[in-house]
């Protein structure tokens, strides 16, 4: 029998080491966390939108996308400072702030969402599989999980290795997208024409919603604050914010470049017949050559490893936050992995559960989203790092943005 395991110190891979004291920490050690986080915003749903977005529309929802990762920047820097103030993560606070009823659940939809998140991911690492080699869906999603957990088998060599396998994932994704960039063969006319805001109808409202609405993940909130969280008392947080603050505008930086490169080159398909990633593929191996469409799956099987293992990572984050037990890692994977692999054995359309999964995601996003801001503009909570009247302002107008837009997609499935 599996039982839950108390589990009394929480030291993540990508938490900032304690120093002795007085000592001032290098930059170099506060580096690694937000590259860890980031991967949430180049995972397959990502992917998805952004190609979606390119074919349809061009360079048309650029700018959307620019702003999207604005936005992410600024959350994921309040999460990473809520653990560097404070010691602890947005979970274990939402644990000693909270009653009984509400800490459990809160955990609960923490886990649904999770579980929604590893869906896209599967799928997406399945999808990759299939335009690679040809793998059976099913079996893909399930060779897939295995990879994740091999992954995360890195995590117990300590936080290095496992940021490490994570960057390179990243590059991958990265190296593949700006390649097909490079032979989509845009003028810089045109790239800078699509950070001109406008929509164009009803439905390129309805796609940039989906950009900006599911860019921010609950399960990213929750972990940055825990890779951060290990800061000693009595060191130089301030020196660790602005440290930090850097980490975030590089990995967040990235993770746009990521997704600029992904739209842009999606807009050679323009005109394609089909939704599906799998015929978007096609028509890439078509207009732009074989390698094109290789480096297309190639992303696309890396950006779902790298997601999934970091939401598996989450998932123990939040039990042991919300709970203080954590279950072994295989277990977590097998359960994570399950659904997605159900849905792609009964044959539901991949990219269709890939969008529904990012709606999913919304539901989750207000009860993460909404304490950090909360707690960061907490003076007894924070001390000198409390959030300023600037930050504050700004933070409260993305909520209320992205957790609107949220709303009104959720709205729009339901009624569509």
């Amino acid at each position: 029998m599996i039982m839950l395991e108390r589990d009394p110190t929480i030291v993540a891979p990508g938490a900032v080491r304690l120093v002795p004291r007085r000592r001032r920490i290098s930059a170099l050690t506060l580096f690694g966390p937000a590259f860890v986080a980031s991967v949430a915003y180049v995972d397959p749903g990502n992917l998805a939108t952004d190609v979606t977005g390119g074919a349809r529309f061009g360079n048309e929802l650029l700018w959307v996308v620019v702003l999207a990762n604005l936005i992410a920047m600024l959350v994921q820097y309040l999460s990473a400072k809520l653990g560097i103030a404070t010691g602890r993560n947005l979970s274990e606070l939402c644990r000693e702030r909270y009653r009984p009823a509400a800490r459990i659940a809160l955990w609960s939809q923490a886990e649904l969402i999770i579980i929604m998140t590893d869906l896209a991911e599967v799928v997406g690492g399945a999808l990759g599989l299939r335009i690679l080699f040809g793998v059976p869906l099913p079996a893909g999603g399930v060779l897939t999980a295995l990879g994740m957990l091999l992954i995360l088998l890195v995590q117990q060599r300590g936080r290095r290795a496992f940021e490490a396998v994570v960057v390179a994932l990243l590059s991958v994704v990265l190296l593949a997208f700006l390649y097909q960039l490079s032979q989509a063969r845009l003028s810089v006319t045109e790239v800078l024409g699509g950070l001109s805001p406008r929509l164009s109808g009803p439905d390129a409202v309805l796609l940039a919603c989906g950009i900006v609405g599911a860019t921010v993940m609950p399960h990213a909130i929750y972990l940055h604050g825990g890779l951060t969280q290990q800061f000693g008392p009595g060191q130089d947080k301030a020196f660790a914010l602005r440290m930090t603050r850097w980490d975030v505008v590089v990995a967040l930086g990235l993770a746009g470049l990521v997704n600029i490169a992904i739209l842009l080159g999606a807009t050679v398909l323009r005109g394609h017949e089909g939704d599906s990633l799998i015929t978007a593929h096609a028509a890439l191996a078509h207009r732009l050559g074989v390698l094109a469409g290789d480096t297309f799956g190639i992303a696309l099987l890396a950006s779902g490893l790298a997601a999934s293992a970091v939401g598996v990572y989450s998932g123990q984050i939040v039990m042991r936050g919300f709970l203080r037990r954590s279950i072994p890692l295989w277990l977590r994977r097998v359960v994570a992995a399950a659904p997605a692999v159900a849905i792609l054995v009964i044959g539901v359309d991949p990219t269709k559960a890939l969008v529904a999964s990012q709606v999913a995601l919304s539901f989750g996003l207000p009860f993460a989203l909404i304490p950090l801001l909360i707690m960061t503009r907490d003076r007894k909570l924070m001390g000198k790092l409390v959030n300023r009247k600037g930050t504050a302002l700004a933070a409260g107008a993305a909520a209320a943005l992205i957790i609107g837009l949220n709303a009104w997609l959720v709205v729009t499935a339901v009624w569509t």
